[in-house]
């Protein structure tokens, strides 16, 4: 059976990203708390529902914390790839949980539209300004790890939409104060909502497609096929997997029938060819390889069982 290579990321770095995730959720306890009260003293929804996305986010960025913690225990008897898919399962939660606030936020932005009502702007504009430098931080500390990890990049998406959506209510606040436009605040909260559901939507189907172990897409399955078959010694390759455990590592797994009853040494050196081809053309790291001489069996790539 194919041996594999895998990269070790640096442990600090792991950590880092702990910290600031830990970060970010202290932050946003403390917005919360403050949105809640000053939404209801105001009667500013806008700020409310400010206030529900910024638990979403507390209750998200939880999520995250824990799945990065998980994503680093060791694998057991029972657990053999140890928690490595904890942080797509917490993208996939996070994701949808931001469509569904999403959603909520548009209904109550139409009923308060066909109604507005007066709102205290003074306390909307400085609990926004809050939101916005708290919220910004936490975007500033999760940005970089956002690009190479969906469960940081769900986490940095509440965040970011958190962060405009204060932005938005400082302008319907400014908006209120100086001339009296109150439907300003439900407008704002439907952009926001639409912008949520965009990128919660292509989250949820990138963590779908992992957790459903779809081939990944940058993955051009029948011509890797179609290589390893231009093997002199290879008959046919067939039964083939290619799936996604998480952001790092991506697995193939195939039979190989081969033209002549090989030795086990002389199948590792073309199983050494093989792990390299794979590995520096398309970043696949773990190869498990079946090899087969005359075995009497279905030769498709794709075995439908």
């Amino acid at each position: 059976m194919g041996h594999s290579h895998t990269h070790n990321h640096s442990h600090s770095h792991n950590d880092l990203k702990g910290r600031n995730l830990f970060i970010s959720i202290l932050l946003n306890i403390l917005i919360t708390a403050a949105q809640v009260i000053g939404g209801i003293v105001s009667g500013s929804l806008a700020l409310l529902s400010d206030a529900l996305h910024n638990f979403s986010d507390v209750l998200s960025l939880i999520i995250s914390y824990v799945a990065n913690k998980l994503s680093k225990k060791k694998a057991s008897i029972h657990r053999t790839f140890g928690y490595k898919r904890a942080e797509i399962l917490a993208a996939f939660i996070n994701a949808a949980t931001l469509m569904i606030v999403a959603i909520l936020l548009i209904i109550e932005a139409i009923k308060r539209f066909q109604n507005p009502e007066e709102i205290e702007s003074n306390l909307v504009i400085w609990l926004s300004l809050l939101g916005i430098v708290a919220n910004g931080f936490s975007v500033l500390l999760l940005k970089k790890d956002s690009n190479a990890n969906m469960n940081m990049k769900s986490a940095y998406l509440h965040l970011l939409t958190d962060m405009m959506a204060s932005v938005a209510v400082l302008i319907g606040g400014l908006l209120m104060k100086y001339y009296e436009l109150y439907w300003v605040d439900s407008v704002l909260t439907f952009a926001i909502a639409v912008y949520l559901i965009w990128m919660g939507f292509d989250l949820l189907k990138r963590s779908t497609k992992v957790l459903m172990l779809f081939t990944p897409d940058d993955i051009p399955l029948k011509q890797i096929v179609a290589e390893i078959n231009a093997f002199d010694s290879i008959k046919n390759v067939h039964h083939v997997h290619v799936w996604q455990l998480n952001e790092e590592e991506i697995h193939l797994e195939a039979h190989i029938d081969f033209n002549n009853d090989i030795t086990l040494s002389q199948f590792d050196v073309i199983l050494h060819e093989i792990e390299h081809l794979v590995f520096n053309k398309y970043d696949i790291n773990h190869v498990n390889i079946q090899p087969e001489f005359g075995k009497d069996d279905v030769k498709d790539v794709i075995v439908q069982d």
